[in-house]
């Protein structure tokens, strides 16, 4: 049974609902924090990026091709087509000798408004490249390339390079492969559920590799997250909640469609997973910020980070308060 995790007011009328789960796995890997229902099925959607990015570490395919440190970073992100993310992604493209009309990802503007709109002020067109979703897509054409598979075929569950990232999906989630259930993300390629303690669990083991047993996979995990701390704005965009929650080098974190979000903390040894049922994404800051308040966590200026750009009040579009948001769960 999911639970309120956010009231939305408009003067002092309740306006909205946000309900949900959310779950905390420490360092033994058991449950630790539960609100709802922590067997919940979720997908991870492009919480699991860095995860896939693994493969291509663990295979050497970065100095294989030479990509540089923000090439390898945007593989890892969900990215705004602002002009340093695209230059990564035709950097990449390129290195490995794949034309963007390989991406599957239809053409579409940037979701960065600024990026979009210098664009559109210059006639440009809708790109591939464009898309969200193509650094990831440009990293496992990266591994078909180093795998012999055939690169239009990358995005089918059946090709070998997403085999390789389902079975990397199960090491770092501690979840049996054959109980992955399989979908479709929405940028075409598989999208992977498990129950959420499991995406909490992953995210336990990205912040501490330590946990993976793996020699290899686990020097590419502490590959993946150290440069995820090191170029936070490669993940998403410049002030949205990855990149200031990566800005904390002791906080590994990345968000998903239809409300998944999951972080993990280095010192504290936790993994978090959260998922607002009604698809919401404006909650996440709140609830994470919740959640670090509510275990005394000790960085305080990545919180009042968070309530600076993610304000509780409800502003409309004459910028006057008109509302508030009220966390409302316990951890």
């Amino acid at each position: 049974m999911d639970e309120v995790l956010v009231e939305e007011y408009r003067g002092e009328v309740l306006e909205c609902i946000h309900r949900g789960h959310i779950c905390g796995v420490g360092y033994d890997s058991n449950v630790k924090y539960s609100v709802g229902d922590e067997n919940f099925l979720a997908y991870l959607r492009s919480s699991a990026k860095p995860i896939q990015a693994i493969p291509l570490i663990k295979y050497g395919l970065d100095k294989k091709y030479d990509l540089t440190d923000k090439e390898i970073t945007v593989i890892t992100g969900s990215h705004r087509a602002e002009a340093f993310h695209v230059e990564a992604v035709e950097g990449i493209l390129n290195k490995i000798g794949v034309d963007e009309e390989a991406l599957i990802c239809l053409p579409t503007y940037p979701l960065s408004p600024i990026a979009k709109e210098g664009i559109l002020r210059q006639n440009g067109k809708k790109r591939r490249i464009y898309h969200n979703c193509s650094g990831k897509h440009s990293g496992i054409l990266t591994l078909c390339q180093f795998l012999g598979c055939n690169i239009k075929e990358y995005w089918d569950i059946k090709s070998p390079a997403q085999q390789e990232i389902l079975e990397h999906i199960s090491i770092i989630a501690g979840y049996p492969k054959d109980n992955i259930k399989i979908g479709t993300d929405g940028c075409g390629v598989p999208v992977f559920a498990m129950p959420l303690k499991y995406l909490a669990n992953a995210y336990l083991r990205m912040a501490c590799p330590e946990l993976i047993e793996d020699k290899d996979i686990r020097e590419a995990v502490v590959k993946i997250t150290r440069l995820m701390n090191e170029n936070p704005e490669m993940v998403s965009n410049t002030n949205l909640i990855c990149s200031i929650l990566l800005r904390d080098k002791n906080i590994v974190a990345k968000g998903g469609a239809k409300g998944v979000y999951c972080f993990g903390l280095k010192e504290e040894k936790l993994g978090f997973a959260i998922k607002v049922m009604d698809g919401s994404e404006e909650e996440w800051p709140f609830i994470v910020a919740s959640i670090l308040e509510q275990i005394n966590y000790k960085n305080k200026e990545t919180i009042s980070s968070l309530y600076k750009n993610f304000p509780l009040e409800v502003k409309n579009d004459n910028n006057k308060i008109v509302g508030v948001s009220k966390v409302r769960f316990t951890i």
